[in-house]
C-alpha cells in the first residue's frame, strides 16, 4: 500500500455529521486515559505527554472527527481533558468533537444509574466545561442500560432536543441503539448518526441496521471495528488465515483490513480507532487509503457472517 507518511485520513473520503463534515476516518478517544498503570510522577507525566502528542499528531494527519465522553476517564486523566490541553485554545476550525452522555461514573470510576432528562443537562454542560467549548457539535445518547418503558428514549432524546433549540448541542445522535430505539429517537428530533459495536465477525445481524442507516442518510459509526470482541481490552492477537492472507496482499497490518473492511461498508459509515500509540495512529490513518477487491470483500463477509452461522 501507499507509503504511510504521505497518507491522511482524507484519503477515507468524507461525510456530512448534520451540517459539519468530515473525514470518514475518525478517532475515538476511549483509550487515551488508560495509558500504562503509571505509578510514579515521571511515568505519569510521560503517558500524558505521549497523550497529548497523539492527539496533535492525529489532527495533523487529517483527522477532525475526534469521539469522546465525560466518563472516558482513569484515576490519572480524562480524555475530555486532554483533548482540550492538546488542541483547544482555540480548536481547529474544522474539528467536530462528538461526545456522549446517558451513563454516569462516580469519582472513583464506579457506574452509577443513567441519567434521567432531568441530569442531562448537568452531563451536557460537563462535557462543555472539560472541552473548554460553549456548545457540543454532536451529543449521542447511549440508550443501553436506560431503565423505563418504551417512551424511556424519547423522553431523554426529547432534554437533548432542547438542549440543541438553546444553542448548547449543535446535532444529535444515538449510540448502542436497536431500529426501534432509533425511530423512537427520530420522532423526536434528527438522528445524524447512530454508534453501535460492529465488525468483521462482531454483530452481523448488524448488516441489515447498517443498510438502512445508510438509506436514511444516518451516518453509521462502529466502535470496536478493530478490537471486535476484544472490547475494551483491544484485539486479542488471534486472527483467521483467510484475513491474514488478505493482508500480506496489500502489505498491511490485520487491523489495517478491518479498517478498510469497515469503511467499505458504505460511503455513510465512518470509522473511529483509538490508540495512545503514536505508530498505531499512523498505521490506522494509512488504512484510509486501503481498498479492497469484490473478490477480497466476499472472503472478508464470509469470515465476518461465520459466528451468525455457527
Amino acid at each position: 500500500m501507499t507509503t504511510t507518511e504521505t497518507i491522511t485520513a482524507a484519503a477515507s473520503g468524507t461525510w456530512k455529521l448534520g451540517d459539519l463534515e468530515v473525514n470518514r476516518l475518525g478517532f475515538g478517544a476511549m483509550r487515551i486515559p488508560q495509558n500504562g498503570a503509571a505509578l510514579h510522577a515521571a511515568a505519569a507525566s510521560g503517558d500524558r505527554d505521549r497523550a497529548l502528542a497523539v492527539l496533535r499528531r492525529a489532527v495533523e494527519l487529517g483527522v477532525n472527527h475526534i469521539d469522546t465522553a465525560a466518563f472516558y476517564f482513569s484515576p490519572l486523566r480524562s480524555a475530555n481533558e486532554l483533548i482540550n490541553s492538546a488542541l483547544g485554545g482555540p480548536y481547529p476550525e474544522d474539528l467536530v468533537i462528538a461526545t456522549k452522555v446517558g451513563p454516569a461514573r462516580g469519582a472513583s470510576g464506579e457506574w452509577t444509574e443513567h441519567a434521567g432528562p432531568r441530569e442531562l443537562r448537568g452531563q451536557v454542560e460537563e462535557n462543555l466545561r472539560q472541552l473548554g467549548r460553549d456548545h457540543l457539535d454532536l451529543v449521542n445518547l447511549r440508550v443501553s442500560g436506560i431503565p423505563g418503558g418504551t417512551t424511556a428514549v424519547a423522553e431523554r432524546f426529547g432534554a437533548l432536543a432542547e438542549l440543541r433549540e438553546a444553542g448548547l448541542i449543535r446535532n444529535l445522535g444515538v449510540s448502542n441503539v436497536t431500529p426501534e430505539q432509533l425511530a423512537e429517537a427520530r420522532s423526536v428530533a434528527p438522528v445524524v448518526c447512530v454508534q453501535n459495536p460492529y465488525g468483521i465477525g462482531m454483530r452481523p445481524d448488524q448488516d441489515e441496521f447498517v443498510r438502512y442507516c445508510g438509506e436514511q442518510g444516518i451516518a453509521f459509526v462502529p466502535f470496536y471495528s478493530i478490537a471486535t470482541t476484544g472490547r475494551e481490552g483491544g484485539a486479542s492477537g488471534t486472527e483467521d488465515e483467510a484475513l491474514l492472507a488478505v493482508a500480506r496482499a496489500h502489505g498491511a497490518s490485520p487491523a489495517q483490513i478491518r479498517l478498510a473492511w469497515t469503511l467499505q461498508r458504505g460511503p455513510h459509515v465512518l470509522a473511529i480507532p483509538g490508540t495512545g500509540n503514536p505508530d498505531h495512529l499512523t498505521a490506522n490513518v494509512a488504512a484510509a487509503a486501503l481498498r479492497l477487491t469484490e473478490a477480497e470483500l466476499t472472503t472478508l463477509d464470509t469470515l465476518h457472517r461465520r459466528t451468525e452461522e455457527a
